[in-house]
């Protein structure tokens, strides 16, 4: 049962990430570079712990197929400290996140891709921001996405029952994402694994534990795979006027 769970993993995720040759990404005659941004953190007992790092490649994938975009493999490990308590989560450090988008991004401006779209996963990498703020300093060159209004939409579009603030972590929305995209990847008991913890102040000080016993706050039993759907196609409607602020 394991050797059959880790196949089908491992083979969905190879088609999440980019297999273009130099000579196709040419091609696309593009200035502009798409990075998911995921995490390895915790998602309760059903839910893996690529979680953020599949729904972030999944959105890149999307938006780059659909608007001719420089597609790059995703960054896998991010900012997860408040959910070191849980099994399994690794981080980096804000600064070595913050040195790995720079270095990113002036590798792509040296090949004339000047612009870039971070597609962050992972709601805990607060950071993201701030190197977006201070790169588009001058003008343009970065966006982050999706933002809360591009998400509130999705969630609208979808028809989803929670928002996204009592659905924070392993609820409706990434589990409707994953039963869309790589369903495979969730195991049997995430119908049951729902928990409610609406009031979470001391979240950046005593981090997850403290507020759920599982590592889910939120409500996986109401995904489905037609709102996962319809999520997607909402972020990649939303999408363009990112694009249209990177190329006015």
């Amino acid at each position: 049962m394991i050797k059959i769970a880790r196949k089908a993993y491992v083979g969905r995720v190879k088609d999440l990430l980019t297999t273009a040759t130099s000579t196709e990404v040419q091609s696309l005659s593009t200035r502009i570079a798409v990075l998911p941004v995921g995490s390895f953190e915790q998602h309760g007992g059903f839910h893996p712990l690529i979680t953020d790092t599949v729904i972030a490649s999944a959105i890149a994938d999307r938006i780059a197929g659909d608007y001719s975009l420089f597609l790059l493999p995703p960054i896998t490990f991010s900012c997860s400290h408040e959910h070191t308590a849980f099994a399994g989560t690794v981080s980096i450090s804000a600064s070595t996140l913050i040195a790995m988008i720079q270095d990113i991004a002036n590798s792509l401006t040296a090949s004339g891709v000047d612009k870039l779209v971070i597609v962050n996963g992972h709601g805990g990498n607060y950071v993201l921001q701030n190197v977006v703020q201070e790169a588009n300093a001058g003008n343009p060159t970065m966006t982050l996405f999706p933002g809360r209004t591009d998400w509130d939409a999705a969630r609208g579009e979808a028809a989803m029952q929670t928002n996204g603030h009592e659905d924070m972590h392993a609820g409706e929305l990434e589990t409707s994402i994953l039963l869309h995209v790589a369903p495979q990847m969730l195991r049997p008991g995430y119908e049951d694994a729902d928990w409610r913890a609406d009031e979470r102040p001391f979240l950046l000080v005593s981090g997850m534990q403290e507020y759920t016993e599982t590592g889910v706050i939120g409500f996986p039993s109401l995904g489905t795979s037609e709102k996962g759907e319809r999520a997607l196609a909402s972020l990649s409607r939303s999408f363009k006027e990112h694009l249209q602020r990177l190329s006015p």
